[in-house]
């Protein structure tokens, strides 16, 4: 009876599988001249590489904090996915920029300028570069589970493994979406009967150990400290953290999708599909009886076999080993759409040039190189490979967190009002993962190591580089200079002269007098706005902050204009400063501009619009 039910399941799901492989336009498209990726195949690529860390990263999560493993995997899942839609909303932001692809990158770069998002380059870096790494040396150890190879066998599997997955990137991404889908439906049906099997064949003890999960969590967090109680609660989600790397591949990988909302729509399928299938098969065998000690390296190929026998052992360590070089594939991919942004922006055309599939040929190059040298550097241990990857999941996270908050304190949700989410539950978020971040730092000191080097060489390169290529050079050479405003407003004879600060993006300015001059201080990473009329200067505030920018050309003004009457106006400020804090502090600043120039006659007003009533 058994057998027939998950015999008819399987025939379902299978079905259900190839309708979607088949489907047209179910992963691929092509419009605009270009090839499109849908919702289901970006997804799909990055589930290869979350879904990979069932394989090592509940034995490394007991590792370090016993049986409390099952229920922090457990929580972890739901923080991680519940936060990925703070991930598509920046995915808005940045299409609301006319930015697609990069990532956090891109994000960091918008917000914060060049130094903060080479960072955010090395942070994720070190992600990709020990996914590949990790998932590439765990593949070879769970194909290997049931026979012993010598270890420099084992070593030039790992390296071939990255040159194939390189091999299979060159070929094109199209032919990478299928390729995976297909591996998709091995891991769908395979991880279906897994956990089938391990609910049927849950008894007593299992039911006692999960209930000792519990209660474990419960002893530890009843310190009678609550620094103490959050520095536990902090430790058990760091080494949790794991099983969720390659959350962030799907922002990383926008610029292969049209829209936003598709990015969006992979998130959720995400947090339907790996962000319940990772607790469940994590309690089902964490809570079995197995010396974890002896299997920490196949865990579950060796749970499988307890559950449906060896053949279906060695199904889930076939299943393991391609999942796992997916998750190759996956680092492949997202670092390409990483790197592309970053050489993109500073005109290293040539490194990003494509071949005939449309594949950045000389990345996924290069990208092997890394990969196999990490490799050979590690000598192919899962574990220093393990406490070397989560720093830079977690680094990046941070940074991505922290850009939010910054940009949603100057912006506001009137920019962008399609999709935004609560600042304050934000900034919790960011809180969680700054403490994880000192954490890691501070017990994995390989992987602290390893970031800190890619992160002081990326930013040393990448800062050189910027100072010459950087693409705000051109935007500040458009700059009008305070002389020029002094020049224009020296022409007229008027006694009285009115300097009007407006924003970027005002309507247009109508019939120019001599006397008035209209400035505005903009971000170089944003663009130059548009001249407005010929006396409208455009001012690049960088380094400091407007307010300090508003000070230094009042100065400026009040000494060049010592015989004439000087009329400062400020708009009327339409946002809500508890939408964007920011109008609140520029309003308090403005509020002390008058004690520092007693002699300027300051305004802010808002002109009433006139409306044509039309009876019918």
């Amino acid at each position: 009876m058994k057998t027939g039910i998950l015999l008819v399941a399987n025939l379902l799901l299978l079905g259900l599988f190839l309708y979607l492989l088949f489907r047209k336009n179910g992963l691929s498209y092509y419009k605009d001249g270009r090839v499109w990726l849908t919702w289901l195949a970006v997804a799909v690529i990055t589930l290869m590489d979350e879904l990979t860390s069932v394989f090592y990263a509940p034995a490394e999560a007991h590792r370090f904090i016993g049986p409390s493993a099952i229920v922090f995997i457990a929580f972890t899942a739901a923080f991680i996915h519940y936060m990925t839609t703070r991930l598509v909303e920046i995915a808005e932001i940045l299409e609301h920029h006319k930015i697609f692809g990069g990532g956090v990158y891109s994000f960091s770069y918008l917000v914060l300028g060049p130094t903060v998002s080479f960072i955010a380059v090395s942070s994720i870096m070190v992600d990709y570069i020990l996914t590949a790494c990790l998932s590439a040396v765990s593949a070879v150890e769970n194909a290997t589970s049931f026979f012993v190879i010598p270890h420099f066998a084992k070593m030039a599997i790992c390296i071939a493994i990255v040159w194939g997955v390189a091999g299979l990137n060159i070929l094109g991404i199209k032919e990478n979406a299928r390729f995976t889908f297909c591996i998709f439906i091995l891991a769908g049906l395979v991880f279906f009967n897994l956990i089938v099997g391990g609910v049927i064949s849950l008894d007593a003890d299992s039911i006692v150990r999960l209930k000792t999960s519990v209660d474990h969590v419960s002893e530890r967090l009843q310190t009678g400290s609550w620094t103490r109680d959050y520095g536990i609660f902090i430790a058990s989600v760091a080494s949790c953290v794991l099983a969720y790397s390659g959350v962030e591949s799907v922002l990383q990988t926008a610029g292969l999708v049209k829209t936003w909302r598709e990015i969006g729509k992979a998130y959720i399928f995400l947090a339907l599909t790996v962000g319940l299938i990772t607790p469940v098969v994590a309690a089902l065998a964490l809570s079995a009886p197995i010396d974890f000690a002896k299997h920490e390296g196949d865990l579950i190929t060796h749970y499988a076999t307890m559950v449906h026998g060896v053949w279906f052992g060695i199904s889930t360590a076939a299943l393991a080993s391609l999942t796992l070089i997916m998750a190759v594939n996956t680092a492949f991919v997202a670092s390409s759409e990483l790197l592309d942004a970053v050489f993109g922006r500073y005109g290293f055309r040539w490194f990003i040039a494509t071949n005939k599939r449309a594949s950045l040929f000389r990345i996924h190059l290069t990208n092997a190189i890394v990969f196999t040298s990490i490799i050979l550097i590690t000598q192919g241990s899962q574990m220093i490979l393990a406490d070397m990857y989560a720093i830079g999941l977690v680094a990046s996270f941070c940074i991505n967190m922290g850009s939010l908050i910054i940009y949603r304190y100057f912006m506001g949700t009137k920019e962008v009002i399609q999709f935004n989410t609560n600042r304050l539950v934000t900034l919790v978020i960011f809180f969680i993962f700054v403490s994880c971040f000192l954490f890691l730092a501070w017990m994995k000191p390989h992987g602290t190591t390893l970031w800190a080097t890619i992160t002081v060489l990326v930013l040393v390169a990448g800062l050189m580089v910027a100072k010459k290529k950087g693409p705000e050079i051109k935007s500040i050479a458009a700059t009008d200079s305070h002389m020029d405003l002094i020049l224009y407003l020296a022409d007229s004879s008027e006694k009285e002269v009115h300097v009007f600060f407006r924003r970027p993006r005002e309507e247009a300015i109508s019939r120019p007098k001599p006397n008035e001059a209209y400035v505005t201080f903009y971000n170089p990473r944003h663009g130059t706005p548009t001249r407005l009329a010929k006396n409208h200067f455009r001012m690049v505030a960088a380094k400091r902050s407007v307010y300090q920018h508003i000070v230094a050309l009042l100065k400026v003004i009040e000494y060049e204009f010592l015989d004439r009457e000087i009329n400062i106006h400020f708009g009327w400020p339409l946002s809500s400063w508890i939408d964007r804090l920011s109008i609140g502090v520029m309003v308090f600043n403005i509020m002390r501009l008058p004690k520092l120039f007693s002699r300027f006659n300051f305004n802010i007003n808002y002109p009433a619009r006139t409306f044509k009533l039309s009876r019918k």
